[in-house]
C-alpha cells in the first residue's frame, strides 16, 4: 500500500474576538476602527447561512473560518494541512482515514467536542444535501463514523485519494456541535448564533444578517492558527463597493476585503495612509450553461450553441477594458500556474473571438440565428464591476450578428436560491479554491452531481475525475488532468473568462494582512493586529 501523506504533526492554537466599535446597523461612515484592542474589516461578500451545511461560498465561508474548528487547517504560509482539532490524522488502508480528536476540546456553550461531534457534522452534509451547501465535496466518503469519543474513520468509495486531507479543510470540514444542530436540516442564522456552537478562534457576538457580524474571542479554542493579536474585531458588510471604497479611503475601517473594483483599487494605491495588498491568485470567473434550460432544440444544437458563445468572447477585452489587468484571461477551469493545468479552451477556440468559426458551429448544428440567450449576472457578489464585465460580454456576443443577448441581474441572496432552481438558463459564477490543488477547480464543477447543479454529467468525465484524485504518480496525474481539461472544453458546461490575485486594502497601521493572504486562500483575522 502506498500512504498518500505522512500523518500531520501538531500545530499552534489561536483566538481572536470582534469588538463593539463598529456594531451598528448599516453603513454609516462615521464608525471607526481605531484601538489596539478592536478593529474592523468591511465587505460586500454576503453570508448565505452560517450553517455550513446549508453554504458554500466564500461570504459563508469568511465567517465559518473564524468560528468553527476543523480536524485539520492551514496555518499561515502552509499549503499542507496541519491538525486543528485533531491530534493526527492518516490512511489506515487506502480506503480508510483515521483521525484522533484531542482531549479536552468543548464548544462555546459547554458541550464536549468528540469524534460523535465530527461525524455528525460530516453525515448531515450529506444527509441534508442543501443546494446551496458543499455535500458535493463529500463525493468520495462513503460513510463516517465514531469508533469512540477520540478516534474518528473516514471510508471512501475510492481508494488513494489524493484529496481528502485537503477536503476536511473546505466548507464541508467545520466541526458542529451535536446537541444544538439537527441533522436533517440546517439552523437560521439567529439560531446558530443563539446555541453557541462554535470551537473556533471565535464566537459570535452580536450579529445582523447582511450587515454585521461581532467576532468575540474563544479562549478556549486549541487549534492550528497563531494567537489572536487583536482582542476584538467586526465584520461590517455593504451593499455597494463604493462605501466600501470611500470608508478605508477615509480610515473609518482598519481593512477592506472583497470586493473593491479595479479602479477603487488603482485610485487607492495612491491613497496616503492605506495600503493595497496582494496576494496569491487562483479566483475564477466563469460563465454556467444550464443544459436543460439553455436556448437549443436539443443536445447537439445546445452543444453548438455553447461552442459559438466559447469562439466569440473576448477575455483579454475584458482584462484591460474592464479590470485593467488586475483580472487575467482564464483559458481553462484550472488556474495557470497550478500542476497540471493547461489551454484547453485557447486550443479548442481560440485565442481571439472567431465569427466565422462560430457561425459555421450553429450552421452545422441547423441552429437559426440569431439565437436569443437569456444571461444573467449577479451585482453584488463578485465585485462591483460585473455588471461593466456583462455588458462587455454582451457587446461580444451581439457584435457576431449570431446572438441576441437578454441581459438581466439579480442580487445575491435571490439570485443564489434561483440559479440551483433551473430559472437562469446563461448565468455568471465565481469560485474561489477551498484548496490549493487542480483537483478542487473541476471535481465540484464537472463530478456527477455538482454544486453547480447544471445537469451536466459525464460518465468519461466521472471515470478521468476519479482516476485523477486516486493516481499518486506526479506526471500520470498532471496527464489525466489535461484530459479532464480537454473533455471540460468539449463539453463546455461552463466557459472560464477569468482569473485574479486576492486584493486587500488596509490602512497602514495594521499589520499582518500579507500573512493571510497566501495560497490557502483562507482569510484568517488572527493574524491582523494595529
Amino acid at each position: 500500500m502506498k500512504k498518500l501523506r505522512a500523518a500531520v504533526a501538531v500545530a499552534g492554537a489561536t483566538a481572536l474576538a470582534l469588538g463593539a466599535s463598529a456594531c451598528g446597523a448599516g453603513n454609516n461612515e462615521d464608525e471607526s476602527g481605531s484601538g489596539g484592542d478592536s478593529m474592523v474589516v468591511g465587505t460586500t461578500d454576503k453570508v448565505v447561512s452560517i450553517d455550513p451545511a446549508a453554504a458554500y461560498d466564500n461570504g459563508s465561508l469568511m465567517v465559518q473560518t473564524q468560528v468553527y474548528q476543523y480536524l485539520l487547517n492551514f496555518p499561515e504560509g502552509e499549503t499542507e494541512p496541519q491538525p486543528d482539532a485533531a491530534e493526527k490524522c492518516d490512511f489506515d488502508t487506502p480506503t480508510t482515514y483515521t483521525c484522533t480528536i484531542k482531549d479536552g476540546l468543548k464548544f462555546a456553550n459547554g458541550n464536549p467536542l468528540t469524534a460523535k461531534s465530527v461525524a455528525h457534522s460530516f453525515q448531515r452534509i450529506v444527509t441534508i444535501n442543501d443546494p446551496n451547501g458543499p455535500a458535493s465535496l463529500l463525493v468520495n466518503m462513503a460513510k463516517v463514523e465514531a469508533k469512540d469519543d477520540k478516534t474518528i474513520v473516514f471510508t471512501l468509495k475510492s481508494p488513494n485519494d489524493q484529496t481528502f486531507p485537503q477536503v476536511l479543510v473546505t466548507s464541508a470540514g467545520p466541526i458542529v456541535d451535536e446537541q444544538t444542530y439537527p441533522a436533517d436540516k440546517a439552523l437560521s442564522d439567529e439560531e446558530a448564533v443563539k446555541v453557541e456552537g462554535f470551537s473556533g478562534p471565535f464566537t459570535i457576538g452580536q450579529y445582523q444578517k447582511g450587515q454585521l457580524a461581532q467576532f468575540k474571542k474563544n479562549a478556549d479554542y486549541d487549534g492550528a492558527y497563531n494567537d489572536a493579536k487583536t482582542d476584538t474585531i467586526t465584520l461590517k458588510t455593504y451593499t455597494d463597493s463604493n462605501n466600501l471604497k470611500l470608508d478605508i479611503e477615509k480610515k473609518n475601517i482598519d481593512v477592506a476585503w472583497r470586493s473593491l473594483t479595479p479602479t477603487d483599487i488603482e485610485s487607492l494605491e495612491g491613497t496616503d495612509g492605506v495600503t493595497v495588498h496582494k496576494g496569491a491568485g487562483g479566483e475564477l470567473r466563469y460563465i454556467v450553461f444550464n443544459l436543460k434550460t439553455m436556448p437549443g432544440a436539443d443536445d447537439a444544437q445546445k452543444l453548438a450553441i455553447r461552442k459559438a458563445v466559447a469562439s466569440s468572447v473576448d477575455r483579454d477585452a475584458i482584462s484591460e477594458q474592464v479590470y485593467k489587468g488586475t483580472y487575467t484571461p482564464a483559458y481553462s477551469p484550472i488556474p495557470e500556474g497550478l500542476p497540471g493545468a493547461t489551454e484547453a479552451f485557447k486550443e479548442a477556440y481560440g485565442e481571439k473571438p472567431d465569427a466565422a468559426a462560430a457561425k459555421k458551429f450553429l450552421d452545422d448544428a441547423g441552429v437559426k440565428t440569431p439565437v436569443t440567450i437569456n444571461l444573467q449576472y449577479n451585482p453584488d457578489h463578485y465585485g462591483g464591476s460585473s455588471d461593466q464585465e456583462y455588458n462587455e460580454v454582451k457587446r461580444q456576443l451581439e457584435d457576431t450578428g449570431l446572438f441576441r443577448v437578454d441581459l438581466q441581474s439579480a442580487e445575491w441572496t435571490t439570485y443564489n436560491e434561483e440559479r440551483v432552481k433551473d430559472t437562469y438558463p446563461v448565468y455568471q459564477l465565481g469560485w474561489f479554491p477551498d484548496f490549493p490543488d487542480a483537483d478542487n477547480y473541476v471535481t465540484p464543477f464537472f463530478d456527477k452531481d455538482n454544486f453547480i447543479g447544471n445537469h451536466y454529467e459525464n460518465p468519461k468525465m466521472t471515470a478521468l475525475l476519479a482516476a485523477e484524485r486516486t493516481e499518486p504518480d506526479k506526471a500520470k496525474r498532471e496527464d489525466l488532468l489535461g484530459q479532464v481539461q480537454q473533455l471540460a472544453a468539449e463539453d463546455i458546461s461552463t466557459l472560464p473568462l477569468l482569473t485574479g490575485a486576492q486584493v486587500a486594502v488596509a490602512t497602514d497601521d495594521v499589520k499582518g494582512v500579507e500573512n493571510t493572504l497566501d495560497a490557502a486562500f483562507k482569510f484568517r483575522l488572527t493574524s491582523l493586529s494595529k
